[in-house]
Formats: structure tokens, sequence, C-alpha cells
């Protein structure tokens, strides 16, 4: 019996209600429930995770979950909001186990070590390749700690962390059979699947930089010993003060930092939240203090190549093994820069996929990956394609 993925979607009210009509539809395309491997789960902002399991459980069973909530949804269409978008991948040969873990607003180091010693066990005895997907809440939580808490060992790793344009949003991670805010969730895969993840992003310096002259924690207090605020306010020719407020409180997410590592090393992107009412930055993770940072600006058509990348980055890494489904987790600032043009970063992943590949996903405010030394490494502002394959059995 081949392995096969199918999505549904669903723009009902009630969140229960919502998840189970998107279920039936992916079901209807697979068949019977019992074939069901793993659930993915990408839900708007607005569904309790009470409903979201509860109508999971009607139709999956004890199927593992693994997902989140966000300000966007990903199908084949591009971008969609309030809906629930389910990606059902079905097949004997393949093994999941997941589950959530709370509190990693709180105590992330908690949190990562429950996650690690329920997890690492499952993940190096597995048979066959395996995969890690994670994710965590990515206001408060330290995604950075995420990234150096993971287990040690060959496997593919892809995820995310959430949130969106307000900090106080509320984003449910779901993991296993269970789902809440600030938590963190997780989901092992292996068997016969094959798994390829490719990250790109399309943000480049215009010339423009500065030195990140007083940092405090995940705050960039001042540039070039100046207000950060102050900073892009001289630059843009709006008053500091407009920058602590919408829109531009939330549009500052469209204009990051590229911080210089070494001659060897691509530029490091960290991407703001917001600012603060001192005219701070409050960013996605922490930033290095004294470093030289250049100001990005992406675009488009930039962004349009970079998911070609990604997607042909996956491609290749799957191999020859046939793809059946991709996850497409990407940065909120792509939600916002393609806000005019929806669909047109999804169109370039499938003209490299194909069209019949089923395509789910989310906007985060971060995606986690492998860099080119094998390293877990929390990035922003990139698109991240994760696509899943069945080898040829042997």
């Amino acid at each position: 019996m081949p392995l096969v993925a199918a999505i549904g979607q669903s723009f009902a009210l009630d969140g229960r209600e919502a998840c189970i009509q998107a279920i039936d539809q992916a079901l209807q395309k697979i068949g019977q429930t019992e074939r069901v491997s793993a659930a993915f789960l990408f839900v708007s902002k607005e569904h309790q995770a009470g409903d979201i399991l509860n109508g999971a459980a009607a139709k999956l069973r004890n199927v593992p979950l693994f997902g989140f909530s966000t300000e966007g949804q990903i199908t084949p269409e591009g971008q969609q909001q309030r809906s629930v978008v389910v990606a059902l991948l079905a097949g004997p040969d393949v093994q999941a186990h997941a589950g959530w873990w709370p509190d990693f607003a709180q105590n992330s180091k908690a949190a990562i070590q429950n996650m690690v010693e329920e997890l690492e066990p499952v993940l190096l005895g597995a048979q066959g390749e395996r995969t890690a997907l994670v994710v965590g809440e990515g206001v408060s939580g330290d995604g950075y700690q995420l990234c150096h808490g993971l287990p040690a060992g060959e496997y593919t790793l892809g995820g995310a962390l959430t949130g969106g344009h307000s900090r106080q949003m509320r984003a449910i991670q779901i993991g296993g059979n269970q789902a809440g805010e600030g938590g963190l969730a997780a989901a092992v895969l292996s068997g016969n699947i094959r798994v390829g993840v490719g990250v790109a992003h399309g943000w480049h310096p215009v010339g423009k930089y500065f030195t990140l002259s007083r940092v405090e924690g995940v705050w960039v207090r001042s540039l070039n010993d100046i207000p950060a605020a102050e900073t892009y306010a001289q630059i843009f020719g709006r008053h500091s003060r407009d920058w602590i407020f919408p829109p531009l409180n939330e549009l500052i997410r469209l204009y990051p930092l590229g911080i210089e590592q070494n001659h060897a090393s691509p530029l490091l992107v960290r991407s703001p939240l917001q600012v603060e009412v001192d005219g701070s930055f409050r960013m996605s993770a922490p930033v290095p203090e004294g470093k030289t940072a250049h100001l990005l600006v992406g675009s488009t058509t930039a962004c349009v190549q970079a998911a070609r990348q990604a997607s042909r980055e996956a491609l290749r890494a799957v191999g020859e093994a046939r793809p059946v489904l991709a996850i497409v987790i990407a940065d909120i600032a792509w939600q916002m820069l393609f806000e005019a043009q929806r669909g047109k970063d999804i169109r370039a992943v499938r003209e490299i996929l194909g069209a019949d590949i089923p395509i789910a996903g989310g906007y985060t405010i971060g995606q986690i990956a492998v860099d080119q030394e094998n390293r877990p490494t929390l990035l922003n502002q990139h698109i991240e394609v994760i696509l899943f394959g069945e080898p040829e059995k042997k």
C-alpha cells in the first residue's frame, strides 16, 4: 500500500466543526481512517485549542497530531485566513509519535528537557530514516535555547515558532492529543519515509548599516548610540513615535537586521517583533551587542526566487523518493509582503514541486532547520519547505 497524503480546509466559524469538515475532506481523498499515520493542523488564531482537539478526536481517534495556530494558513492557492487546514499522511510503513509540553513560554529549559526525555529514545531508536518536527511559543519562549537543546544525532529537522504581529496574540501548539497556549509541541516520523527540508529568504542589504551599540537580551536599545526607533525614523522619514503604533509597529517586520558573523558566513537575519514605547526593538531572538547590522529589505521578486530555491533544496533532499506532501512554513513578513499578490509565493513552490503535490502550512515568527554544518538553527524571514516522500522499497 503506497504512502499517500491529502489536505482539507474549512471556514466554519466553530472550531470543532471546522476541524471535522477539513478532516472529512482529506479522508474522502485518502480512504479509511485506519490508514492515517499522522495529521498536520494549521488553524486560525480565532479557534480554541479544546475545540480543535475535540474535532480531531471525533474523526481521527488516536492519530498523532502536530500543528499550530497562525494568522494565515497556507494551501495550494496561497495564504488563507480564518480557516482550518488539515493535511493527512497515510501509509502502513510510517510510524509517528507526537507530544505537547506546557509552560515553554514561562520555563523554556524545563519544557525542552521534558520533551527530549520523552522523544529522544523514540527519535534515536526508530528504524529507517527519522524526522523531528518542533513548534514552540515564539513571543516569550526561547527558540534559541530550543535549537541548542535538541538531541544530537542523524535526523531531518523542521519547525517553527508561533506568534503574530501582536504580542498579545493567542497562539496554540498542537502535539499528540494535546494542545494549548505557551507550550512546545514535537513529532517524530520514521519508517519508509524520506523528508527533505529547504530554506531561503528574499531580503538583502540596501547600503545602510549600524553598530548594535546597546542590546539587552532580545531588546535592541540603540543603533549607533541612537534609540533604535530614531535610527529608522531618520531613514524612512517618519517620526520615531510613529513606529510605536500600528501600522508601522507591524510593518517593522519587513525591515529586519542582517548581522555580520564572519567572512565565510551569510548575514544572520534577525527580525523585530515590535517597537517598544521607549523606542527599543523587541526582536524574535537575541542579537549580539557590538556587531555590525545591515538594514535588509525584501521584494516579491526576490522572495519568489527564494521560494523556488527552498523547493529545489527540499526536492534534492528527498532524492529518488516519490514526493507526496509539502508542509510550507513562511515568516509572517511573507504574509505581509504578498498581501496584494496572494498566492504568488506558493505558486512558485508548486512550479518546482508540481501542481499535484498537496501543500499545507502557516505563517510564523521563526523557522527551525539545520545550517550548513547540520546544526539546528533559528531563522527569521525565511520560507521553509518540508517535503515528505516515499522511497522505493528494497
